[in-house]
């Protein structure tokens, strides 16, 4: 290894040990690690090919950084980790100089991740294709406290993890012109098993990227408007749509990365001679969300014109190859279309979108179905395409991914779907990977599991976490245990004060509350409640309270005008009490910037107290939770998405619940006046007349006069407090309370902390992606 590492030392960058700086030596250590892995993923990869595979489509795929989760899957840290001794430098210093792959936003992106890294480690022979965006989303700063969207150039320095494979580059079509796709190849390692998966990453080029005539007339911008054109599919993720044109460029990512995948799919299949019936006894498709399911279509496409396949016949071979997971039950977040985008750039895939309308409404008339009914869930309606129908009707399986959210899917969001098609919905459980979020983020605590277990196979098997609930009572198992918490929370309180300049005190109660940033995640009422508890403390300044450091990250998308006011004003609270003497040493709140896995790496294992709040049946899962609940943390949330389950593994006594169930809220029928809670409760007026009053600034943009609209007026698309953030508030409050009180009673504290790092087994990536293998892709482990 370490004459791999010197070798490519100098024949990259005519360096040595001593000579190279830090970012060369981790591309050096990286590219060593590409070679000693290469037989094992091209072994891999054959063995695989032997049997079934399944493909996951997914338009983000939020993996985090690669070296350092690299090595502790191979065993290798040990050995890096001495070999860089040698020359005084540490494994961590290298780990930094990699930027987090700019591939994904939130929750459904690092969900796909720990999907490959899961599937993987269990030997299951699945694949990832998407996009290798140029920028990702975007690098959040924050000038005077709004949110500043800065190019994400990950991809400045050369990237090691991946490569390139011209030789299998493909054309995609649409109406304004052809471009190239270009695979690039990024192994999956599974846990010291040699088993090595592929994630295949397309990249959009210019089929021309320069034209010399109008370069030598002069005319330069019309020299590489083709290259431009091309390579704007990806540049970035989920560009802006507030305009036609932004709508132009998403559809053209999603069809760009699913007819690439397809093509490429097919083109293995050809190879092999069989008849086309066998197409879906050898791949699996599950489509991660609406963003992929164009390849319906597109497969049929495929299907009928490049080998004369009747209609019926491939719409028969695409339903028996895809499946469905839907991440929503937002009507606004079941992507429609309009007709318009799809007759302009993929005038041919709308035809058989037609095609596949139409065969649905004769299916389905002489049904007992009423006619109102069937119309109502046509996949062509009103000019818009629904693709959230589409990906039902042309599929074999569609699940929700946590029990409340499948059933919501079941009997209120897609109810007429499953009453047509019962035996498609499944659940599955969302899960998040160990290696990562425990055993590589948290080794001190990983080190006292393996200790109290008296082996390491929970690394693998995560239900063997239930064996530390013997040490539920062992106050000195306790101790050591919040001995570590209070170590990784002085880590973290150390990488904010030196990268953020703010100082944090470690003792106190670290109350964290970091997802996307979305209203029914409720970050506002975090911040009423924030406001409630610094006002108590204005009117009774010699109250004792337990400190609270409150950490909020998150990032708004571009367009969501919203989203950016919460932020501006939580950024403000922050400023207000940081600043005020009165509450020193116990209320801080810090919102940190570009929030991403790796600083979800340091922030997961730092957290007291885990803020999970969205409105009751909003959230479809939620993984963050689960990161929390393995470290330890307990919950304070609503019976929402899968904190339901955490609470029934880990005991409600264990976690603090709070707020208005589903059913309460189905019941209210809409007769919930907000303005009533507002005008009867002078202290939660007060907290929202800052919105207006002039308490805080927006600077002058009128942002939080909106905010205060939405809350009291609602909107032409919604209600009145459309997320029941007043209709909570106290019940909330309420819920903190209980919070603070049992946090002083520091080893009953220690012990629901324990209990929730015990029975976090369930939510393991492993056990999700066993079920879709053998529920849904029919698909098995390789003998590696």
């Amino acid at each position: 290894m370490k004459a791999m590492i010197l070798m490519i030392l100098k024949s990259e960058f005519a360096k040595d040990f001593e000579t190279a700086n830090r970012q060369q030596l981790y591309y050096a250590i990286s590219k060593a690690i590409m070679t000693e892995i290469a037989d094992s993923w091209q072994t891999s990869l054959a063995k695989s090919a032997k049997g079934k595979q399944a493909y996951y489509f997914s338009a983000e795929f939020l993996m985090g950084r690669a070296l350092g989760n690299n090595l502790l899957n191979l065993g290798d840290t040990p050995e890096i980790t001495a070999l860089l001794a040698d020359y005084h430098i540490d494994l961590k210093d290298l780990e930094n100089q990699e930027a987090d792959a700019g591939l994904g936003n939130g929750g459904l992106g690092r969900l796909a991740a720990c999907f490959l890294e899961s599937a993987a480690t269990m030997a299951l022979p699945l694949h990832g294709y998407g996009i290798r965006y140029q920028y990702g989303l975007f690098k959040q700063t924050f000038n005077d406290g709004f949110q500043v969207e800065i190019p994400d150039d990950w991809l400045k320095y050369p990237e090691p993890w991946s490569i390139r494979r011209d030789d299998e580059a493909l054309t995609i079509h649409f109406a304004d012109g052809d471009i190239r796709a270009i695979p690039y190849d990024t192994p999956i390692i599974g846990y010291r098993n040699h088993q090595i998966n592929t994630l295949r990453l397309w990249q959009s080029e210019a089929i021309l990227p320069f034209d010399f005539d109008a370069f030598n007339e002069q005319a330069y911008d019309l020299a590489v408007a083709e290259k431009n054109r091309a390579e704007a599919i990806c540049k970035v993720l989920y560009p802006n749509d507030s305009k036609d044109e932004g709508k132009k460029l998403r559809l053209k990512q999603q069809y760009f990365f699913v007819s690439a995948s397809l093509q490429d799919l097919v083109r293995k299949f050809v190879a092999t001679g069989d008849s086309w019936e066998c197409f879906p006894e050898r791949y699996a498709v599950q489509l991660n969300d609406t963003h992929p399911v164009v390849a319906v279509p597109e497969l049929i496409r495929i299907l009928m014109d490049d080998y004369h396949i009747r209609f019926n016949r491939a719409f028969k071979i695409a339903q028996k190859t895809f499946a469905y997971t839907n991440h929503t039950i937002l009507q606004e977040a079941l992507e429609k279309w309009h007709i318009s985008f799809y007759k302009s750039l993929l005038p041919r895939v709308y035809e058989i979108i037609q095609k596949i309308d139409r065969q649905f409404m004769n299916e389905f008339k002489e049904s007992d179905m009423p006619a109102a009914h069937i119309q109502q869930m046509r996949i062509i309606q009103d000019h818009m395409v629904h693709m959230a129908y589409l990906a039902i009707y042309g599929s074999h399986s569609v699940n929700g991914v946590a029990a409340l959210h499948t059933d919501i899917l079941k009997q209120i969001a897609l109810k007429d779907w499953y009453e047509l098609f019962p035996e498609r919905f499944n659940n599955k459980t969302n899960g998040i990977t160990q290696r990562r979020w425990l055993k590589f983020a948290n080794p001190e605590l990983s080190a006292l599991i393996t200790e109290c277990l008296g082996n390491e196979s929970w690394i693998t098997h995560l239900s063997e976490l239930k064996g530390l609930e013997k040490f539920a009572d062992d106050e000195v198992i306790l101790s050591r245990f919040m001995a570590i918490k209070q170590q990784r929370k002085q880590v973290l309180a150390d990488y904010i004060r030196e990268n953020e300049g703010v100082a944090l005190d470690p003792k106190a109660l670290f109350d964290i509350q970091i997802k996307r940033l979305h209203e029914y995640k409720r970050q506002l009422l975090n911040a009423f409640q924030i406001l409630h508890q610094y006002y108590e403390l204005l009117e009774n300044p010699e109250k004792e309270i337990v400190p609270r450091v409150y950490i909020f990250g998150a990032k708004a998308a571009p367009g969501y005008y919203r989203a950016k006011g919460i932020i501006k004003y939580i950024n403000e609270i922050a400023k207000r009490i940081n600043d005020d003497p009165v509450v020193a040493g116990r209320i801080k709140v810090h919102f940190v910037e570009n929030y991403n896995v790796s600083y979800g790496e340091l922030l997961f294992p730092a957290a007291d107290l885990s803020e999970q709040i969205s409105t009751a049946g909003k959230e479809a899962s939620g993984t963050g939770n689960m990161k929390f609940m393995l470290n330890g943390t307990p919950t304070i949330g609503t019976l929402d998405g899968a904190n339901i389950e955490i609470v029934e593994e880990a005991g409600i006594e264990n976690n603090f619940i709070f707020g208005a169930k589903v059913e309460e809220l189905e019941a209210l029928n809409g007769s919930y006046d907000p303005v009533e809670y507002y005008l009867t409760n002078p202290k939660l007026k007060r907290i929202v007349d800052t919105l207006i009053d002039g308490t805080f600034s927006d600077g002058g943009t009128g942002m939080f006069h909106e905010l205060y609209s939405s809350l009291m007026q609602g909107a032409s698309w919604h209600r009145a407090d459309n997320y029941f953030l007043l209709y909570d508030f106290e019940d909330y409050v309420a819920a903190q309370a209980k919070v603070s009180e049992s946090y002083e009673d520091p080893i009953g504290w220690a012990r629901k902390c324990w209990l929730n790092l015990a029975n976090a087994g369930k939510f393991s990536s492993d056990r999700t992606i066993l079920q879709y293998a053998e529920d849904i892709w029919q698909i098995k482990s390789i003998e590696v």
